[in-house]
């Protein structure tokens, strides 16, 4: 999910403010950054999905360990700034254990559903990125907490969901391949990749005000969460989609 309130992401800017920092953080840095996160996440996913072709009861363990571990560190992540530079690419090889063997259960299941969705992440991640440095998204106080409101809503509805199964109960249609079903996964896709929006806004303010450094890293890991939260998504939604073929 996402690194936190978009409205706060700002207010910790303004203590750096007007600092004139030499060293401080760059565009051209964190798209680095994130590009290296993106490696770390890719070597794991590639080991984590070899294992799932090999050993299946493996794979469940990395991916049951890679989500239990990359909550964990992103928590920290979000609460400690500071250290992101160590923890985010933790974040990222965690991840990705998760991200492999899942994905190889869902090709296993829907082939070819994979590559698919990962064209779509990153066709809107371009997409939306072209939106915002062109103007045709504007990031205003409203947008901010619009989303940030949509995204706590998702968040509760699937711990509520997730809890639920512990008791017999289930959300009605969250998970199923229903028209009604399908929809809800439309809007959640497409409220994950607004959060997209907020994470350029972030690293476009946190630029400006030549913030410290270690930034670069904190607003990787947050497009970091954002992109795995948006492929897990539309995985989701083309899963629903082929079920009904």
């Amino acid at each position: 999910m996402r690194t936190g309130n978009p409205t706060l992401k700002n207010t910790t800017f303004d203590r750096f403010r007007g600092q004139g920092l030499e060293n401080g953080m760059t565009i051209q840095g964190t798209v680095n950054k994130t590009l290296l996160l993106l490696l770390f996440l890719m070597i794991t996913s590639i080991y984590s999905w070899n294992t799932f072709s090999a050993n299946p009861s493996g794979a469940s363990l990395l991916m049951i360990g890679g989500a239990i571990g990359g909550f964990v560190v992103g928590l920290v992540t979000i609460f400690i700034p500071k250290i992101s530079p160590i923890t985010a690419p933790i974040y990222a090889l965690l991840q990705g254990c998760f991200i492999g063997a899942i994905s190889a259960y869902y090709n296993t299941e829907f082939e070819g559903i994979v590559i698919q969705a990962i064209l779509l992440t990153f066709g809107t991640l371009f997409s939306l990125l072209l939106a915002y440095k062109s103007g045709w998204i504007k990031v205003t106080q409203k947008f901010r907490l619009g989303i940030f409101a949509a995204t706590g809503a998702i968040f509760v509805v699937y711990l509520i969901s997730f809890i639920g199964r512990f008791f017999g109960f289930t959300v009605p249609h969250l998970h199923e391949a229903t028209p009604i079903g399908i929809l809800i996964s439309v809007v959640i896709v497409i409220i994950a990749a607004l959060n997209l929006v907020l994470d350029f806004d972030y690293i476009d303010t946190g630029a400006k005000q030549n913030v410290p450094k270690y930034f670069e890293w904190y607003a990787g890991f947050g497009l970091m969460v954002t992109l795995i939260w948006l492929y897990i998504e539309i995985l989701r939604l083309l899963a629903k989609i082929r079920s009904r073929k």
